[in-house]
């Protein structure tokens, strides 16, 4: 049913938009961008900064735009001196208890308030500074840090937060001057119900959001002779470093991100995606051993670490219908340090494994105490004590810190050529690829799950029910004679709804796929700024035509994964499987522990 539609005049020109469209969306319609600085698209508008003000014909008071509505008759004006001024004087005092340490900020020359200044005409501070003291900057968190100095009270980083995830880790708190975004109890992130999905950096139009960067202890170790530092790359980076590095939105560049690694000096460069296989072996045959012996069901995936400390906080109680495989991060990292290693004749004490991911919250993973099966398997022969324990990946690194160090080391990345991962450990299939996208992890499980119990191939291995950017989407598939109903849900939000049937003992799906971030993990929360609904279009296309050119695209057709079980794991759930490539959750709840 088509929506009703209404007549203003924007800048004399006569514009339809449909009712109850805002005044900000209609000049956009039109060509015409407003500067804001506290909307959010597709999730808030406050009006609190006051930056994008426009005229109304007949209106006393400049109108704020984003949450004023266009209504039929309405002549607005968007440039006039007075508006110039008004915004200006907005950013003006918005920037009075700003810090101003541009070129030392993370968010230098990637900074909406750096732009809105540089836009509006601002080369100087005409006020004084209102706040005399500064905040400490909050560290308590393993992912990310805080610094309430560079806040400007936008409200995006609460609402995103809030209305994307419904975590309601952080609020505005206190008055007037005092006002700040803090935590419950202001007792810092890294002891909050935080999830660590890092959205609100996403969102964060200054530096008061980032992620806790570990790139000098790479560098560090990657030029320790003693040491072999090889990295692992989500499949979601090679559709996201090419626009950090200046490329178009959604650019697929495997090849060179592969040869940009090699150039940083690292020992090996090997792929997540082949991890991703194995993860679909284990979580397949983990799936079709549920439905065979009763297990718990739904079962769900437990890729995304961001959707994990969502569960283990607010719904601890239904952690058993968490599938109990690693990421294909851990599982990387625990197969290099065991597998690899003594395939390389490597001491696994002096492997460092890098992982470069488009997630905050593998920071947090890595560091999971229940991550660390390398050590275990290596204890006896080493002869290690407790004090030696080692973890199987080391560091997590963003697609923003990978630029990063691009960008230091002078890396040209457009002119590189191509190259392959090396192997064993990077080789992978398409159903790798698409974990990058929401519905890939379940695509990629439905692809082998169905072969395995039908012993049949699929006429199609598309599962498009399973794909786009619907909050939840689900389907019905027919594995032989048996119906298996799925969901798929991405942002915390729509994982909420899904858990809620859970609770009321009313869900009617068999196997469940959540990815904490909008998008799945091509709109993780370390992606590169900006990251928005047709950005993660383009990335998820991206990723799909990866699939599609792939030779193989069915994960338990991965040679290198068929080797893997022959030489070193014998069998999917098998005993060592059982150690190094599963792990258990911690009932955390909504007070503890974080």
């Amino acid at each position: 049913m088509a929506k009703e539609k209404i007549e203003l005049t924007i800048d004399g020109q006569i514009v339809s938009v449909e009712k109850g469209t805002t005044i900000l969306e209609a000049c956009r319609q039109v060509g015409i961008k407003i500067p804001t600085l506290c909307h959010l698209d597709e999730v808030s508008s406050h009006g609190s900064c006051g930056i994008c003000v426009v005229e109304i014909k007949n209106s006393k008071r400049l109108v704020r735009s984003c949450t004023g509505i266009a209504l039929p008759g309405m002549e607005v004006t968007t440039n006039s001196e007075r508006i110039r001024s008004s915004r200006k004087l907005n950013l003006e005092l918005i920037l009075a208890n700003h810090p101003l340490e541009c070129l030392s900020c993370e968010r230098n020359l990637n900074c909406e308030l750096q732009n809105l200044a540089k836009q509006l005409g601002v080369k100087e501070s005409r006020f004084q500074r209102t706040k005399k003291k500064l905040i400490p900057l909050d560290w308590s968190s393993s992912s990310l840090v805080r610094d309430p100095n560079k806040c400007i009270l936008c409200n995006r980083c609460v609402e995103v937060c809030a209305q994307v995830q419904s975590v309601h880790a952080i609020d505005i708190a206190g008055r007037g001057l005092g006002s700040k975004v803090s935590t419950f109890l202001d007792k810092g992130l890294g002891y909050s119900v935080c999830t660590n999905c890092g959205q609100c950096s996403l969102v964060c139009p200054t530096g008061a959001i980032v992620e806790r960067s570990h790139i000098e202890e790479v560098f560090k170790d990657i030029s320790n002779p003693e040491l072999f530092t090889i990295v692992q790359t989500a499949p979601a980076i090679r559709v996201g470093i090419g626009e950090a590095m200046g490329m178009p939105y959604g650019a697929l560049v495997t090849g060179q991100m592969v040869a940009g690694l090699r150039r940083l000096g690292f020992y090996k460069v090997f792929d997540t995606q082949f991890a991703a296989d194995l993860t679909i072996m284990e979580e397949g045959h983990e799936l079709i051993k549920r439905i065979q012996e009763g297990g718990t069901l739904p079962m769900i995936t437990s890729c995304s670490p961001g959707w994990i400390k969502y569960i283990e906080h607010f719904y601890p109680e239904q952690l058993d219908h968490l599938s109990t495989c690693k990421s294909p991060q851990q599982m990387f990292g625990a197969i290099a340090k065991t597998f690899y290693a003594k395939q390389a004749g490597l001491d696994p004490r002096k492997i460092r494994v890098v992982s470069i991911m488009p997630c905050t919250a593998k920071k947090f993973e890595a560091g999971r105490n229940e991550m660390d099966g390398a050590f275990d398997f290596w204890k006896e022969e080493l002869k290690a004590d407790e004090s030696e324990r080692f973890a199987d990946v080391d560091y997590a690194l963003t697609t923003r810190e990978l630029a990063s160090m691009f960008k230091r080391v002078g890396i040209e990345f457009s002119s590189l050529p191509d190259e392959n991962f090396d192997n064993p450990l990077g080789s992978s299939t398409g159903a790798a690829v698409i974990f990058g996208a929401t519905g890939g992890v379940m695509e990629a499980a439905l692809r082998t799950a169905y072969e395995v119990l039908t012993k049949k191939s699929l006429s199609s291995i598309d599962f498009m029910d399973v794909r786009g950017m619907e909050g939840i989407k689900e389907a019905t598939v027919m594995i032989g004679e048996m119906p298996l109903k799925v969901a798929v849900a991405h942002s915390l939000s729509h994982a909420k709804k899904l858990m809620e049937q859970i609770n009321n003992k009313t869900s009617p799906y068999a196997f469940i796929e959540v990815m904490a971030c909008p998008g799945g993990c091509l709109g993780g929360g370390g992606q590169p700024i900006p990251t928005n609904s047709e950005i993660r279009k383009k990335r998820a296309e991206s990723i799909y035509l990866e699939d599609s050119n792939y030779a193989i695209r069915k994960s338990h057709e991965n040679p290198s994964i068929r080797a893997l079980y022959e030489e070193f794991l014998t069998h999917p759930l098998g005993e060592r499987s059982h150690h190094l490539l599963h792990t258990s959750y911690t009932k955390r709840g909504e007070y503890g522990p974080f």
